[in-house]
C-alpha cells in the first residue's frame, strides 16, 4: 500500500492557515473540524504545520491562556514530507524515527495532503483485514488432495523409532 492509497479514501481535504493568523483563530479552526493538525501556506506555499502539540506548549506557557500568539510564532517550520509513492512501511518508519503524528504529502513543490498517525493506523487494520479475508478464503479453498496429512489414520511405527 503506498500513500497515494491512503490519501484516495481519506480524501484531499486540507485546512490551511496563513502564518500571521491568531493561535486563538487556528486553535478554533481545529475545534470546528475535529483535526490535529492545520497546513501553514504563503504565497501558494507550504511554510510550516501547527499541530496540537505547538498549541498545548503554547497554553502551557500562557498558564492556560493563548495570548496574542500567532501562527507563524508557533508553527513547525522544520518537518518530515513524504510522496504519494512512499509505502506504507517506510511512512510508518520515518513517522516513528521522527516521533511525528503528522506528515505532508507532495509531488514536484504541490501539497498533496498531510497523512496523520491515525490515518496510517487505520490503512494497516484495513490492510490486515483484507489479507485475513484472503487467507481465509484460501484456507476455505484448499484442494482436499493437497491439504495436511490425514491425522485420523493410525501412524505406524518405524523399526529405527522403536529402536
Amino acid at each position: 500500500m503506498k500513500v497515494s492509497d491512503i490519501l484516495r479514501v481519506k480524501g484531499h481535504v486540507l485546512f490551511t492557515v496563513a502564518p500571521q493568523t491568531s493561535l486563538l483563530q487556528a486553535v478554533q479552526t481545529m475545534a470546528q473540524h475535529d483535526i490535529g493538525s492545520l497546513v501553514v501556506m504563503e504565497q501558494g506555499k507550504l511554510v510550516g504545520l501547527l499541530t496540537f502539540s505547538e498549541v498545548m506548549a503554547a497554553v502551557a506557557e500562557g498558564q492556560g491562556t493563548l495570548g496574542t500568539h500567532t501562527v507563524a510564532e508557533r508553527m513547525q517550520t522544520h518537518y518530515e514530507v513524504c510522496g504519494p509513492d512512499t509505502t506504507l512501511d517506510t511512512l510508518r518508519r520515518t513517522m516513528l524515527d521522527a516521533g511525528v503524528r503528522y506528515i505532508p504529502v507532495m509531488q514536484d513543490g504541490t501539497l498533496l495532503g498531510v497523512i496523520s498517525f491515525h490515518d496510517v493506523a487505520q490503512a494497516v487494520v484495513r490492510e490486515q483485514d483484507f489479507e485475513n479475508q484472503m487467507l481465509k478464503a484460501y484456507i476455505r479453498d484448499w484442494p482436499e488432495d493437497e491439504g495436511l496429512p490425514d491425522t485420523t489414520a493410525p501412524v505406524a511405527a518405524s523399526a529405527s523409532a522403536r529402536s
